[in-house]
């Protein structure tokens, strides 16, 4: 049902300029608030997240992740993937071709030689079908049809979006296909813990963690190569907390491959699923804390490093490297590398993941 009446929201969005339709599929703004004042907002175009508010080490509220504040810019963005969904296949599938069962499938090259985050219209760029379940939850559902983008199978998703009491953003997923297909999915954030502004301050002093001995190198294109190596004695070495610009522009070929950070990180498990500790980011200036946990074995960890300055929400700007994200997903590129986790998944067997962004102070 459509709700036209715009209450005062801390994020200063109106639902009005969410409210639109889309192939006969109707879009809108939906708000999550917990006891502590703090909101997320959010669309059920793409799933975008076009707003968390997090107080400060004063108590000042900001808006800590970047979006656009109407429908149209939201479909129109530089960046098509700005913390929205992403499916079917986040991250990188070499030259868009992959095997199943002996065939060879292919989807879209979008990116470069490559087929990037689910072609050319993945999970960003639907509008789902979304149910405010209370005030500090929405389940999101897509069903995604057979062939859609060259996949195979027809794959219903859930995706349920919460806001703890805790200042706990966590994201449950589930999905099902009627026929043997591939799946990764994840979110795509852009968090700027500083505060979204005019500039958005840069990432580079954020302190970072990544609770992971090893990473994933890629080519010029940002494939795997198909090592997998150890984090230790390169730029991306944060097992101990560092500066992201600490190592960022270091004479590295990763780095360089990478323009910055764009790289799968393998987070260290002691059992394949198990929900721990992947991330930690720190805003020295405001006392912002943010804390990752998933049950993926690995992160994608991206310092938007292509952003060239271009206009969000309530006139704030983008620049390069404004943003951090830690995508939490299967690694990239893994139907064509039978030794990375498996993101195969069969019709009588459920998808599930689960990632929590936990926000503190400090």
């Amino acid at each position: 049902m459509m709700n036209t009446e715009d209450k005062q929201y801390l994020c200063g969005l109106k639902r009005k300029d969410f409210q639109t339709t889309i192939h006969g599929r109707t879009t809108d703004l939906f708000i999550l608030k917990n006891k502590q004042g703090a909101e997320i907002a959010l669309t059920n175009y793409g799933g975008a997240i076009v707003a968390i508010m997090m107080p400060d080490r004063n108590g000042q509220m900001a808006n800590i992740i970047q979006g656009h504040d109407n429908i149209d810019n939201l479909m129109k963005s530089p960046e098509p993937y700005l913390s929205t969904l992403i499916g079917r296949y986040g991250n990188r599938i070499a030259k868009g071709r992959f095997q199943l069962n002996g065939k060879e499938y292919n989807i879209a090259i979008n990116n470069g030689p490559n087929a990037l985050h689910g072609g050319t219209k993945g999970f960003n760029a639907k509008v789902w079908d979304a149910t405010q379940v209370n005030q500090q939850a929405v389940v999101l559902k897509y069903t995604s049809p057979y062939g859609e983008e060259g996949f195979t199978g027809e794959l219903e998703v859930w995706v349920a979006y919460t806001l703890t009491d805790e200042n706990e953003f966590v994201i449950k997923y589930s999905a099902k296909t009627n026929k043997k297909t591939i799946l990764n999915l994840t979110h795509h954030g852009f968090f700027s813990l500083a505060g979204i502004a005019n500039p958005t301050p840069t990432v580079e002093n954020q302190i970072c963690q990544i609770n992971a001995d090893f990473y994933i190198p890629i080519d010029e294109t940002g494939i795997p190569t198909g090592e997998i190596l150890k984090v230790e004695n390169t730029p991306m070495d944060f097992r101990t907390p560092k500066a992201i610009g600490q190592d960022i522009d270091s004479d590295n070929e990763q780095t360089k491959h990478g323009a910055g950070y764009d790289h799968c990180f393998v987070l260290n498990k002691r059992e394949e699923g198990e929900f721990a500790f992947a991330a930690r980011l720190k805003d020295p200036d405001s006392g912002r804390t943010m804390e990752v946990y998933t049950t993926e074995p690995g992160m994608q960890f991206y310092t938007d490093n292509w952003a060239d300055g271009y206009t969000g929400q309530h006139g704030a700007t983008f620049p390069r490297r404004s943003a951090v994200c830690f995508e939490c997903q299967h690694f990239p590129d893994s139907p064509n590398h039978p030794y990375f986790p498996s993101v195969v998944l069969e019709p009588k067997t459920e998808y599930t993941q689960k990632t929590i962004y936990r926000f503190g102070i400090e």
